[in-house]
């Protein structure tokens, strides 16, 4: 059974002017579409073709590149466009707040954390918010298109928001400026999506 790129359930030019309607055209139709198609030739005619993406990420040959590039970025990619929403923004509520309480202090002590983990990855990459298993939470970042899924990544959990933070992801509007980039992020997530991954995955 072949992977199929998601739609967006906005428009392109919806996250406007956080994230530009190019950028997210470009990276919806180009870079997602082509971790699809090559996730898919990876995997046909093997065991894992019949298997969950998450499935396959938490069983992953972590040698076998083509999979773990490629599959990484179908996961990543697909987490990322859905706990995004035009009209968001703003604090989560209920568990979800009261968990990042207890985990960092506070939420400003929150985004002041997830933006460092942004913020210092070298290179390309993810940052994360995971659930553990009891609820508890924590941030991690990974290279290139790894996540916390997968084996021995130095990070763990099931991840509930991610940020990419590869060039093209914030390149055309924001050039090198990726701090100005986390910032903007926090005005268009959807914590009520976020809130929803939470509870399923706690």
């Amino acid at each position: 059974m072949a992977f199929e790129l998601p739609k967006l359930p906005y428009a392109y030019d919806a996250l406007e002017p956080h994230i530009d309607a190019r950028t997210m055209e470009i990276h919806h139709t180009k870079h997602h579409n082509g971790y699809t198609t090559k996730l898919n030739s990876a995997i046909a005619g093997t065991d894992l073709e019949n298997k969950s993406i998450n499935d396959i990420l938490a069983s992953l040959d972590m040698s076998n590149g083509a999979v773990r590039n490629n599959g990484g970025g179908f996961f990543n990619h697909s987490l990322f466009w859905s706990i995004m929403s035009p009209n968001a923004g703003g604090s989560p509520s209920g568990e979800l707040a009261q968990a990042i309480t207890d985990a960092f202090g506070s939420f400003e002590e929150f985004k002041n954390k997830f933006s460092a983990a942004a913020g210092t990855r070298f290179g390309s990459g993810w940052a994360w918010l995971c659930v553990h298993p009891g609820g508890k939470l924590d941030i991690c970042s990974t290279p290139n298109q790894d996540n916390p899924l997968m084996p021995n990544v130095g990070c763990g959990g099931h991840p509930i928001l991610g940020l990419d933070v590869w060039e093209h992801a914030y390149y055309l509007n924001y050039q090198n400026r990726r701090p100005d980039y986390v910032n903007a992020f926090f005005n268009v997530i959807n914590w009520d999506k976020v809130a929803e991954l939470y509870l399923k995955n706690k």
